[in-house]
């Protein structure tokens, strides 16, 4: 994991992160993946949840998640990745 590697929960609404880890146990990696969030995924973060879901934006498609899921999706900025 790299020095600027932080749970998906601690982003800011309007960010584009990459996926660069997936923690928790298989099932919850397999159900990630099933929803297309795989390392190497790009995503926006579209709202913030505290209290409530997550919801992202993957490509065209948006999803929402819960709180516990969005603190095992270690991202990084994806500007940070470019420079």
């Amino acid at each position: 994991m790299t020095a600027s590697a932080m749970p998906l929960a601690m982003t800011i609404p309007g960010t584009k992160v990459r996926i660069i880890s997936l923690a928790g146990g298989r099932g919850l990696q397999e159900r990630l993946i099933s929803m297309g969030l795989s390392v190497g995924s790009e995503i926006n973060v579209v709202k913030k949840g505290m209290p409530g879901p997550f919801l992202i934006a993957a490509g065209e498609t948006r999803l929402a998640i819960g709180a516990g899921m969005a603190h095992k999706i270690m991202v990084s900025d994806c500007n940070h990745l470019r420079k």
